[in-house]
């Protein structure tokens, strides 16, 4: 992980030395500004920001585990169409690396600036973007990007970004109370793997324990681990396992049956859904806090 880490950091160094020598670069009808996400819920905020000025267009497609994804060839031709680039950063993008190491592309980092929690032995938590609050940085380093390369779109970058800021805030407000239906002794969170911790701070959750101990859900746990949260859950009396679509659920299924509890393996954490229910980063949140809530209070 530290590897992968070290990596990005170079790659970003580098992307930061190309852009000060290219400076910026203006639109037309001719040259409209072709931009390329790592992920769906990446291509959905800067749609937000970028409005009708921008073609967006998203590498992973919907309802895609970007811990298991496995590129193809029609990935680089993407690569090579787009000229930028929007990633999350933190380590979340590995299956990209490989893609885009040595390309004379333009990598934004929409996490760039903010602080990841860290873990002694799984490195940098990239799940920033369960936090609507944290998501406000994206915008606004995306809304920078925009700009640097369109920069006759700046006032309408600036102009959308602060319209979705609002929505943002507006967001985060709504799961504030959401989540005040639920007592505070039962604000609970068992998950598949450790993608939680951002959402929970924020929020005031616990996080009792993961199935997979590990931020991404290619891992796997030990018997001793498994054997660890099935106590954890005992004792503090968590009422459900909460997984992604994507996640298999054969091990929360096996700890449902020791200890009794609910599993709930329907939300959307890592990519939005093709219409109902996840079809923006917004609707993807308020499903997911909607079943989070019901499941707990």
């Amino acid at each position: 992980m530290k590897k992968i880490i070290n990596s990005i950091i170079v790659m970003m160094t580098i992307t930061a030395l190309f852009l000060t020598g290219c400076g910026s670069v203006s639109t037309g009808s001719d040259s409209a500004l072709s931009v390329l996400t790592s992920t769906t819920f990446l291509a959905d905020i800067t749609r937000n920001i970028a409005g009708d000025r921008v073609n967006v267009d998203s590498l992973l497609p919907a309802g895609t585990d970007p811990h298991a994804y496995q590129p193809s060839p029609q990935d680089m031709a993407k690569i090579e169409k787009s000229r930028l680039i929007i990633i999350n950063g933190a380590g979340y993008e590995q299956f990209l690396l490989s893609l885009i190491a040595g390309a004379e592309k333009n990598v934004i980092e929409a996490s760039a600036g903010l602080s990841p929690r860290e873990d002694a032995e799984q490195g940098v938590d990239p799940h920033m973007w369960l936090d609507p609050n944290l998501v406000i940085s994206y915008v606004e380093n995306i809304r920078k990007a925009l700009a640097e390369y369109d920069p006759a779109g700046e006032a309408v970058y600036q102009s959308n970004a602060d319209v979705y800021v609002a929505q943002l805030q507006e967001l985060d407000g709504w799961i504030k109370m959401q989540v005040e239906q639920v007592p505070a002794d039962k604000r609970l969170l068992v998950t598949n793997h450790e993608a939680f911790g951002y959402f929970a701070d924020r929020y005031s959750f616990e996080v009792v324990g993961s199935v997979v101990p590990s931020f991404s859900s290619n891992a796997a746990p030990s018997a001793q681990q498994m054997a660890g949260l099935i106590d954890a859950i005992k004792k503090l009396k968590a009422p459900a396992i909460f997984l992604d679509t994507a996640d298999n659920n054969t091990l929360a299924e096996q700890i449902a049956d020791e200890t009794g509890i609910k599993v709930i393996d329907d939300l959307h954490l890592e990519s939005l859904t093709e219409g109902a229910p996840a079809a923006t980063y917004i609707d993807m949140m308020k499903y997911n806090v909607s079943r989070i809530v019901e499941a707990l209070k």
